[in-house]
């Protein structure tokens, strides 16, 4: 008998395995060949810890000292920086507030990123808190505490039914079965499908899609101080990633579940946005794909029990937001299993609590 059984091998899944490996035997199934195949795999990789509704800005907050320390530090330096068009002013006032970014003269900024087009470029901002995630380390040293725990990982695993039993679950993946008293739910965007699979009704997750596209450093200048950059209206941002630059037209087109790909359109449209406010012209695409973020319908992420059963868990909703706040996401699943006080605030409590939808 399993104690604890997670579907899904993004960082939402692993990072929760993780912390569940050591109260008790713990088996992670995820469907892909490799842990991080979808969403995870396709993030934008940044800490900004003020980005989010209130409740996925603190689990944000409260994961920052993991991200900072655990297993060495997976953060480096990075950088965020707001960019407006001219006559932006209550916008851009606004993302300074929320973001508690600092403004800066444009000169400033082109001297931080020299292809900012003046000409076009009202006002900008920087906040110097945002740094790269080593998302891949962290996904895999999350996949080594739960085996030093003797817990197992498997990679390939198709759930294809979930039962109820008198002591659990019964759950069975590649005509293999696996008995757990609890089954937690962090199967991306696929959450609802899996709920529905083993009886439990769905909460009405939104999968939306968010495209990438990968172009060459712009000017052959190196890339490697340059902040992330973020249209204040959230039209399009770039980050620098590799000696190339990230591009994404930051859309949320409603897709149903499965393996995403870009839009030429929508990437093209995002890219004309972003060319707007440089002076490289976009002559090329190095590679180009797209990932499904998944939202609850009130955006908060969903961690507790099931109203339907409480042995069914779920771990779910992370939108962008899964590797920022999965330290501190996971860290409530456990306290939770365990009976054991959150240091998070009650607010933030129900606004991540499943019974909030009963």
């Amino acid at each position: 008998m399993i104690d604890f059984l997670v579907i899904g091998g993004g960082i939402a899944g692993t990072s929760a395995a993780a912390r569940l490996a050591p109260l008790g035997k713990t088996c992670l199934l995820e469907r892909e060949t490799a842990l991080g195949y979808h969403a995870s795999g396709r993030s934008a990789a940044l800490f900004e810890s003020n980005y989010g509704l209130a409740s996925t800005v603190a689990l944000s907050k409260a994961s920052a000292d993991f991200h900072a320390t655990a297993h060495g530090g997976f953060l480096s330096p990075r950088g965020l920086m707001f960019v407006a068009g001219k006559n932006k002013q209550a916008a851009f006032a606004t993302a300074c507030e929320h973001f508690n970014a600092s403004p800066i003269t444009v000169e400033t900024a082109q001297d931080m990123v020299p292809i900012l087009n003046l000409e076009s470029v009202g006002q900008v901002a920087y906040h110097e808190a945002a740094y790269d995630i080593d998302t891949d380390r962290q996904i895999q040293c999350f996949a080594r505490d739960v085996r030093d725990n003797g817990g197992s990982v498997l990679t390939g695993q198709t759930v294809s039914a979930i039962t109820r039993t008198d002591h659990g679950w019964r759950v069975t993946a590649n005509g293999e079965t696996y008995e757990t008293r609890m089954v937690f739910n962090a199967a991306g965007a696929w959450v609802d499908p899996i709920a529905m699979m083993a009886g439990i009704a769905p909460l009405g997750f939104t999968p939306l899609r968010r495209s990438m596209a990968r172009i060459p450093a712009p000017g052959g200048h190196d890339l490697s101080k340059w902040p992330m950059m973020l249209d204040i209206e959230e039209t399009w941002y770039a980050k620098p990633d590799a000696g190339s630059l990230l591009v994404s037209p930051a859309e949320e087109d409603h897709m149903e579940p499965f393996d995403a790909w870009a839009d030429d359109m929508v990437l093209a449209e995002g890219l004309s946005r972003y060319q707007d406010y440089v002076t490289e012209e976009v002559t090329r695409l190095e590679a180009s794909w797209a990932g499904l973020r998944t939202f609850s319908p009130d955006r908060n992420l969903v961690l507790g029990p099931s109203v339907d059963d409480p042995s069914f868990f779920w771990v779910a909703g992370q939108g962008g937001y899964g590797f920022q706040s999965a330290p501190a996401a996971s860290q409530l699943v456990a306290d939770i299993v365990q009976g054991r006080a959150s240091e998070l605030d009650a607010e933030t409590l129900a606004a991540l609590d499943p019974q909030r939808f009963a």
